[in-house]
């Protein structure tokens, strides 16, 4: 039995079967295509203005409240507490969804809601701290592709379950949370990790998975740190180790730690294009964050669940593939992203603005539906060049922090939006007007972006000219 117990423990096989299990189930969600029918339906018999303006705002605010804290709790206690609470706020959410009843009681949902996105981040951290460098690649891939084929086949159930055997929204809840409990009781099969990225880490640093790899082909001017014209050295070994917890007592450890995370950022945020890049994260998910938050809210608008045919489920399979699609794209195009990334972020930006303001103007329910999935296609092919263009030559640990924050400052303006755009105590605009806002808005990223990747272009164009200029000189 010992010696069962001690290969398990050094396995990496064991920890990634189980976390794929748990993000497997946490993930197939087949009634979260058909969260507003739901609600507007019979069951919950709520009005699209309670949901839009009163209940769908809570999740924004509760997601903003929690994500620092619990961004720092996960690596404070090692991950798998928090996936056990990750598992439990779902539990708590279905079971609200299914059996209370009310404006206030959804929004108790949208706060346990909150919390599970907010924990979120434990998925991806759990299985770095448990398995050796060499892995990471491989089972990185493996948690990424199940969570997708997951959402796949929650949306086709779903969407199956809806259209073939007219099952009633209650009963894919109740689906949903038997798949929940499932994903909770795979969290307590999981070996606990010995180390963390921040507050229990070990002497040296680890790389980003396939940060030397894949895709860096399609880059020849790459960074050499976070700061890119200062030494390489803070960006290559990543975060300064801190004294164990042990060894400190654990405020003034904390305190260390937490300075030294302040410093991280300064250093990677000082190189423009690490900031340019992350300006264009943080603007992009706060938009997109907002449009598949509200999304069901028009199609409702447009075709009344009621009375028409509801493809939500299929809608969002096929936007999940062509998300998938896009992403594996990146791998084989051979581009300098130095020079002409900033242009992609504006050219895409412009086709995510196009989409939402045809939904905007149109009153087709399939017109919406094809530019939901333009603009989610899109979405999924900057923000993976973007995650390389960030993570290419920073430590997991580095990686981690900016990730952290760039989601942290995405969400504020996201709670911007939502108490400017959508609260019933802000402007409380209707449905179409606010994919109006949502159009104007990607318009305004986009000319941001086209500026700066023209004075990119040129900058490097007369640099170019001027070094040919002085070689034929000499």
């Amino acid at each position: 039995m010992d010696c069962w117990k001690g290969a398990v423990s050094h396995s990496w096989i064991y920890p990634t079967v189980i976390i794929c299990a748990n993000g497997f189930f946490t993930t197939m969600r087949p009634s979260e295509s058909f969260l507003t029918p739901y609600l507007t339906g019979p069951d919950k018999n709520l009005t699209i203005e309670e949901v839009t303006n009163q209940i769908f705002p809570v999740w924004t605010y509760s997601y903003l409240a929690l994500l620092f804290p619990v961004f720092l709790l996960t690596d404070y206690v090692r991950y798998k507490p928090v996936l056990l609470l990750q598992g439990l706020s779902l539990i708590i959410t279905w079971l609200l969804l299914l059996f209370a009843h009310g404006v206030v009681a959804m929004q108790v949902v949208e706060f346990f809601y909150g919390m599970v996105t907010a924990t979120e981040v434990a998925y991806y951290a759990y299985i770095y701290s448990v398995v050796s460098t060499q892995h990471y690649q491989k089972v990185t891939s493996y948690c990424r592709s199940v969570t997708l084929v997951a959402a796949t086949v929650a949306a086709v159930l779903g969407q199956l379950l809806v259209s073939l055997a007219h099952v009633s929204y209650f009963y894919l809840n109740a689906i949903t949370l038997a798949s929940v409990s499932l994903a909770f009781l795979c969290s307590f099969f999981l070996p606990m990790p010995q180390r963390s990225m921040f507050f229990h880490r070990k002497d040296t640093s680890e790389p980003l998975p396939g940060a030397d790899k894949g895709v860096a082909a399609g880059s020849s001017h790459r960074p050499s740190s976070c700061q890119e014209e200062k030494s390489p050295d803070p960006a290559a070994r990543g975060p300064t180790p801190q004294p164990q917890a042990g060894n400190a007592r654990p405020h003034s450890h904390m305190l260390s730690v937490l300075l030294q995370l302040a410093k991280d950022l300064r250093d990677c945020y000082s190189s423009r294009k690490l900031l340019y890049w992350s300006l264009w994260w943080a603007l992009a998910t706060a938009g997109f964050n907002q449009v598949v938050n509200y999304v069901q809210v028009l199609w409702d608008f447009r075709a009344p669940s009621h009375s028409s045919a509801v493809y939500n489920g299929a809608v969002e399979a096929i936007a999940t593939f062509l998300g998938s699609a896009t992403s594996m794209a990146v791998g084989y195009v051979k581009v300098n992203w130095d020079l002409t990334g900033e242009l992609a972020l504006a050219i895409f930006s412009v086709l995510d603005a196009g989409s939402l303001l045809l939904m905007h103007f149109t009153d087709n329910i399939w017109a919406c539906y094809a530019g939901y999935l333009a603009f989610k296609a899109c979405y999924m092919l900057l923000i993976t060049i973007a995650t390389f263009q960030i993570a290419v030559n920073l430590s997991m640990e580095r990686y981690a922090l900016m990730f952290g924050f760039n989601n942290f400052v995405a969400l504020v303006i996201q709670t911007i939006l939502t108490i400017v755009v959508v609260d019933s105590r802000g402007l409380g605009l209707n449905i179409t007007t606010q994919f109006l806002i949502y159009g104007s808005y990607f318009t305004v990223i986009a000319g941001i972006f086209l500026i700066r990747s023209m004075y990119t272009i040129i900058s490097i164009k007369c640099r170019n000219t001027s070094v040919a200029a002085e070689s034929t000189t000499h």
